[in-house]
């Protein structure tokens, strides 16, 4: 009959077992099944630990067992519970109570118990050994065989659902790291993506306080940055209750270990004595809104501090010291992103600044050289400027055609000045200037690679004057090979690259100039007569210095003015007959050589009279300019001269033939030979 007892009494423990969903309530039931056929008033299971003790993981106290926390932990070297464990048989000790008092961190507890004999049974399954099933009661004598039988038939069935247990907890365990590390690294992932989203700081703050607050549970969130002394912090953001408060605070001048500590960058986690310590404003702020814990995130980078993150809850304890490694690389992460939007401020004052100076700069180029106010008043120099104006508003091609010095670039830029083309860019290209060769990769650019020397993609001045104006200074001296792809360009308004077959299209307006003859280049194979003609839409004849004598005291003041401010001189008066040798020189170089003569007398002129040496004037050879001229440039110039003279009468008393000493047939001839239109006079 007993023994049919404890066979149904096993039955019952393992039934309990599986039933169970964990090893406290396990144990619990089998003490409560044991003790009605085997005398025990107390059970315990304890676990062995990486560390080389033993951890109490449940306990069944009784009327005679150890007042013991679970988690706590006992000595397993040299001791009884070493000798089960290791041979894996069960023992018997008869004072348990004797044995704890050799601990000193049991020794009290084991006297204010009435445990007696302890019966120990080894916890372990084919695969690994787990521990100890303790039973207890206060008698100091063994159990009996039968009794030890049966509890050791119950250690191996605690033992097999033991080892599930472990692995349900582990598997547990690690699951719930698993979605810690998700959240974790979720966390990071949106701190990045605001990091590289945001370049305005107090959106990017606003965000990231939101995120943290999403992650950490926090009851508030601040981000406070220093000013531009490097001494205070300001408030950037503030996610409270008491946003208006904590934003208006003033505070106070940081200490160099405050500082020091934010170099550092390692996040502090602060209890409610050490909010105490910090500014008085802020700490009754903080208290008052019932704040309990507060975690510390110093921004900072290799140049120095920026600010600080202070994240508070109002529950004790609620930032952890395993929470110190993601907030230190949050810390990082915000770190950048508030280095990287400080820069972006920065380069958008810079920007504004540069724009602004831009803006500035273009007024004093307008006042400084006003392209529409050209100097003088003859009336060669009006009648340019009357096709100025008529031609401006159009986009047809000008041509300009001068003497060397004229200003024809001036004229040019006066041109765009004047057309619906002024907001856009004005470029220039003197052809004489560059080498043949490169002609064509200035003028339409070129790829990578599209010959010796092109280590890039560039583009050319049509490519870069859409829109605007091109002016091609020096038009004569292209070379002949390149003069179809400029004409093509100039009617189709498209062009290749230099090593590409990719067709560009723009939308370009030319103006040319020269001081060649170009009907003598056509004649002479030197220049393409479809060309020409494709330039020559709207010839303008700029006039040469010695036309327009009368322009010349102008041309001097306007020289002078400009030259001595530049020059710090403060020259008030020119006498008269310098100004008289001035404008009986015969000027060669024109308006250029002019002023470049006027610049060598200011600097001559330390006082408030202008120095000319008048020297330098009476050494120019009066038939200079004749003798650079070609016979048939000379006779050209001469007819130009003689029907600018007689405001473009060719006949008749007064006429140019008469003035010439030529028929009326024969100067016509001659101007149609020279291509003088009415355009030239």
């Amino acid at each position: 009959m007993q023994q049919e007892t404890r066979y149904r009494a096993l039955l019952d423990v393992s039934g309990a077992i599986t039933n169970q969903p964990n090893v406290h309530a396990v144990l619990q039931n089998i003490h409560q099944l044991i003790s009605a056929v085997v005398p025990c008033n107390a059970a315990a299971v304890l676990l062995l630990s990486q560390n080389s003790r033993v951890r109490v993981v449940a306990f069944e106290r009784g009327s005679a067992g150890l007042d013991v926390v679970l988690g706590t932990e006992l000595p397993y070297d040299g001791t009884e519970l070493e000798r089960v464990i290791e041979e894996q048989i069960p023992l018997f000790v008869p004072d348990f109570k004797a044995e704890l008092s050799k601990n000193l961190e049991l020794s009290e507890l084991a006297q204010a118990s009435a445990l007696r004999g302890v019966q120990m049974f080894p916890l372990s399954t084919p695969r690994k050994k787990l521990g100890v099933l303790c039973f207890s009661n206060e008698k100091q004598g063994p159990f009996s065989a039968e009794d030890t039988a049966l509890m050791s038939a119950v250690a191996a069935h605690v033992a097999s659902v033991l080892e599930s247990a472990i692995a349900s907890d582990t598997a547990e365990r690690y699951q719930k790291q698993v979605l810690e590390e998700r959240d974790r690294w979720k966390l990071l992932l949106e701190i990045n993506n605001l990091v590289v989203s945001h370049l305005e700081i107090k959106e990017l703050f606003r965000a990231a306080a939101a995120a943290l607050r999403k992650y950490f549970a926090n009851d508030f969130a601040g981000i406070w940055v220093l000013d531009k002394d490097q001494t205070r912090l300001e408030c950037a953001v503030m996610e409270s209750p008491r946003n208006k408060e904590l934003v208006d605070i003033s505070f106070p001048k940081l200490s160099e270990e405050e500082l020091g500590r934010m170099r550092a960058h390692k996040p502090e986690l602060w209890t409610r004595e050490d909010i105490k310590k910090f500014d008085p404003v802020v700490t009754e702020l903080m208290i008052s809104d019932g704040v309990e814990s507060v975690a510390l995130l110093p921004l900072a980078t290799l140049n120095g501090p920026l600010g600080v993150i202070v994240m508070g809850s109002r529950r004790p304890d609620h930032f952890k010291s395993n929470d110190l490694d993601m907030l230190s690389q949050i810390s990082t992460q915000i770190s950048l992103a508030l280095d990287n939007a400080l820069a972006y401020a920065e380069l958008n004052k810079s920007k504004d600044r540069l724009e602004d100076e831009r803006l500035y700069l273009e007024s004093e180029i307008r006042a400084e050289y006003n392209f529409e106010d050209i100097v003088g008043k003859s009336a060669a120099l009006r009648q340019v400027l009357q096709q100025i104006e008529i031609v401006a508003p159009t986009d047809s091609t000008v041509l300009l055609h001068g003497e060397t010095g004229t200003g024809k670039e001036l004229i040019a830029r006066a041109i765009h000045s004047l057309s619906t083309r002024k907001t856009r860019t004005f470029v220039r290209l003197n052809c004489a200037a560059i080498p043949s060769g490169l002609v064509e990769s200035e003028l339409f650019g070129h790829e990578k690679g599209a010959f010796t020397g092109a280590l890039m993609q560039k583009k050319g001045r049509f490519e870069i004057a859409d829109h605007g104006t091109l002016f091609l200074d020096e038009i004569g001296d292209i070379p002949l090979d390149l003069q179809p792809k400029l004409l093509r360009a100039l009617q189709e308004r498209e062009f290749e690259r230099l090593g590409s077959s990719r067709t560009i299209s723009v939308d370009v307006r030319l103006i040319a100039a020269t001081h060649r003859d170009l009907h003598s280049m056509i004649r002479e194979n030197q220049f393409r007569e479809d060309l020409f003609y494709r330039l020559n839409v709207f010839p303008i004849e700029i006039p040469p210095l010695r036309s327009r004598r009368e322009d010349i005291p102008l041309l001097v003041h306007y020289f002078v003015s400009q030259l001595s401010r530049r020059m710090r001189r403060n020259i008030r008066s020119i006498p008269k007959p310098a100004m008289e040798a001035l404008v009986r020189a015969p000027w060669p170089g024109n308006v250029r050589e002019l002023e470049n003569f006027i610049e060598r007398a200011v600097i001559l002129s330390p006082g408030e009279e202008l120095k000319i040496p008048l020297h330098e004037l009476k050494a120019i050879p009066a038939s200079a300019p004749a003798a650079e001229l070609t016979f048939e440039q000379t006779e050209r110039q001469a007819i130009i001269d003689a029907l600018k003279a007689c405001n473009g009468r060719i006949s008749g008393i007064g006429g140019a033939a008469e003035r010439l000493g030529l028929k009326r047939t024969t100067l016509q001839n001659k101007m149609q030979k020279l291509g003088i239109t009415r355009a030239y006079y």
